[in-house]
């Protein structure tokens, strides 16, 4: 199954060789990667993709490459995939987004993001979808409060691919069920 989705603005697709070099450039930009350990540079964007075009392949969903109907610019990526480290929620599929600096700002995150989730739940009939972030990147979680996820407290979690005591290891987890979804 290869899933291509499309909204208003935007087409959701799977990766191509192609998009290497915006997925690199967004990935080497330090305010888009400041709420990770690190940029990356173009061995690791292109480790990025393979990771991101072997998850599309084995389970008919990614974080698609993110494009621009009108002029077919890959502007991010956004999307679904299955957490792959242990925790407390865990199984669960995550949906995620990070956008180029230049596309901050005007709702793409949130749009894509909805058609994602549309597609996690009238297609793939997931019964939830989680989503997290650490406490600083508000913009993050704004759209995930947007969305209509919902956070509890008690289910923030220490990310495990991150050493004790390092600054990005606390996480806030937000869900959303598959009811809440279909009855906002």
């Amino acid at each position: 199954m290869t899933a291509t989705l499309s909204s208003e603005r935007l087409i959701l697709r799977p990766w191509r060789d192609a998009d290497l070099d915006a997925l690199a450039a967004m990935s080497a930009d330090p305010e888009v990667m400041v709420h990770f350990p690190a940029t990356l540079d173009r061995v690791g964007s292109a480790e990025l993709l393979g990771k991101l075009t072997a998850h599309q392949a084995a389970h008919g969903f990614t974080f698609w490459c993110l494009e621009r109907q009108a002029d077919g610019r890959v502007i991010g990526f956004t999307g679904l995939a299955r957490v792959s480290f242990a925790a407390p929620f865990v199984p669960a599929v995550e949906i995620g987004w990070r956008l180029a600096r230049p596309f901050w700002g005007q709702g793409y995150a949130l749009e894509a993001a909805r058609r994602a989730l549309d597609f996690a739940f009238d297609d793939l009939d997931l019964p939830e979808v989680v989503s997290f972030t650490v406490p600083a990147n508000q913009r993050s979680w704004g759209v995930m409060q947007r969305l209509g996820m919902r956070r509890d407290p008690a289910d923030d979690f220490e990310h495990p691919n991150l050493p004790p005591g390092h600054p990005l290891r606390p996480h806030l987890l937000y869900r959303i069920a598959r009811d809440d979804w279909h009855g906002r």
